[in-house]
């Protein structure tokens, strides 16, 4: 997923208070809603747009005005520009009634702490039955601040899950075992038997050293809480030990040819479909094996680096807000709720139209017609409940049922709940940004020596601010923890 840059997350913590915008209380407090009269709602929906979108929102408002007598005008934004085009449309206090929102794009908690979102216990609990009958309480609870709900979470794997993914082809080619790796440090001998005997493969495809902490605020900045140990002391993370062993391993790796010499700066998002790496780091979602699979077009495997945890930013890495200028939160709700409980809409605004984007099989598969993948390629992530959607024809039978069993294994992570409040130490949290930008990526990749920079970058961040930073967190936490 893409994240809020240095710039977009100076902006967003310097936005005012945006509660005056709306005449509505942010408690959710509802007026009742017939559906006697036809309304519009505006979506804005992050994505690139599609050529086939009017077609299908046609089919959409013919249902939703049917049902709900409710038709929806989305609105798709390019990805690139999705943060800073709703930060545009939020500060100048425009008129609209639901946008995706998350941990790493229309920023969750800041926006909801800024009155920018319309609280959603009472207006769920009326007009959101169905919804908050499937969706996992976990992502109902762990979304809450301060006790309110300000978004409808995506029901998908709640839980985060970092994976090595091994090119299955070179694996069984030299006979390696991989059976026995279980963090990055394992990998040795496997890389050293790659570099020698594959002279166009490079052993580690570029990516971030996984480490056990639960970060605030941004993955790269250095707050964070450990998941293991003292869990509830807020640390910067870049001066625990575990980071220099880890960091020190990476760096070992990139001396002997393993990464590539240019990975703190490259900008190679290593596509599937080139068969040159050997190992990377992903995120794991039930089969995502089978999926990156038929993406590379030959077989992918994986190792757990941990067990599933779920953060903050898991249960909020997809959800759908209400604004607080809409006049009309309540069928803004109803629409959510059919979105989320509805399989015929869900998979209409997923998939598109039947015989046109796809087609289905005699045992209820499915299986995409060109037009789809040529006019019609929606973010599915972010639109709504995953677990009502239809499955492929080489999907698992029991697709939807492993993520469920996924979920039910996942570990809280000490502070899922917590939502720091970054305003009061906003200055020193834009220079602490500027500082973790400078040192971070190449310290990460395994391109610089841990041993030189490490001290350096530590010693730059407490010029920065680092200890009022932590105080602060440190301070929050234990008012919120007092309160659980």
């Amino acid at each position: 997923m893409k994240k809020v840059g240095v710039l977009s997350l100076v902006l967003v913590l310097l936005m005012g208070i945006l509660a005056a915008c709306s005449g509505k209380s942010s408690s959710g407090e509802t007026s009742g809603d017939s559906t006697e009269d036809h309304v519009t709602l505006t979506w804005y929906l992050i994505g690139t747009p599609q050529k086939d979108v009017e077609d299908v929102m046609k089919e959409v408002n013919k249902y939703t005005k049917e049902k709900i007598n409710t038709s929806i005008d989305l609105k798709l934004l390019d990805w690139g520009e999705y943060n800073d085009r709703m930060q545009v449309i939020t500060t100048s206090g425009e008129e609209y009634d639901i946008a995706f929102t998350s941990s790493w794009a229309n920023n969750y908690a800041l926006n909801a702490r800024r009155g920018a979102f319309v609280g959603l216990s009472d207006l769920m609990d009326e007009y959101g039955k169905d919804m908050k009958k499937l969706i996992d309480p976990a992502f109902l609870e762990g979304a809450k601040i301060d006790g309110e709900l300000y978004a409808v979470p995506t029901n998908k794997e709640v839980g985060q899950q970092a994976v090595l993914s091994f090119n299955n082809e070179l694996v069984k080619k030299h006979g390696l075992d991989i059976s026995k790796v279980n963090s990055i440090e394992d990998l040795e001998p496997l890389l050293a038997v790659i570099k020698e005997k594959e002279k166009n493969v490079t052993p580690i495809a570029t990516f971030d050293a996984y480490l056990p902490f639960d970060s605030i605020l941004q993955e790269e900045l250095p707050f964070a809480f450990r998941l293991d140990g003292n869990t509830d002391e807020v640390v910067n993370k870049y001066e625990e030990d575990v980071t220099m062993e880890t960091l020190k391993t990476m760096h070992e790796y990139y001396k002997k040819g393993y990464i590539q010499k240019d990975a703190a700066t490259s900008t190679d998002s290593w596509p599937l479909e080139t068969a040159n790496w050997f190992v990377r780091k992903e995120i794991y979602q039930p089969y995502a094996e089978d999926i990156w699979s038929r993406s590379a077009g030959y077989e992918i495997v994986t190792r757990e680096l941990h067990e599933p945890y779920i953060f903050n930013n898991s249960v909020t890495g997809s959800m759908q807000a209400i604004s607080a200028t809409s006049k009309h939160p309540e069928r803004a709700m109803m629409f959510l709720n059919l979105l989320n409980s509805d399989e015929y809409l869900r998979n209409l605004l997923d998939k598109g139209i039947e015989g046109v984007h796809y087609e289905e099989n005699e045992d209820g598969t499915i299986k995409d017609l060109p037009a789809r993948v040529e006019n019609y390629n929606m973010p599915s992530f972010a639109i709504g409940n995953q677990l009502i959607l239809k499955l492929y024809e080489d999907d698992p039978a029991d697709k939807w049922e492993a993520f469920e069993r996924f979920n039910e294994s996942a570990k809280s992570s000490p502070a899922l709940g917590f939502y720091f409040d970054s305003n009061p130490v906003r200055t020193e949290i834009a220079a602490i940004s500027n500082v973790t930008s400078e040192f971070s990526p190449a310290l990460l990749k395994g391109a610089v020596d841990p041993e030189e920079y490490l001290p350096a970058f530590n010693k730059k961040l407490n010029e920065a601010g680092m200890q009022k930073v932590l105080d602060e967190i440190q301070k929050q936490y234990d008012e919120w923890k007092k309160e659980q």
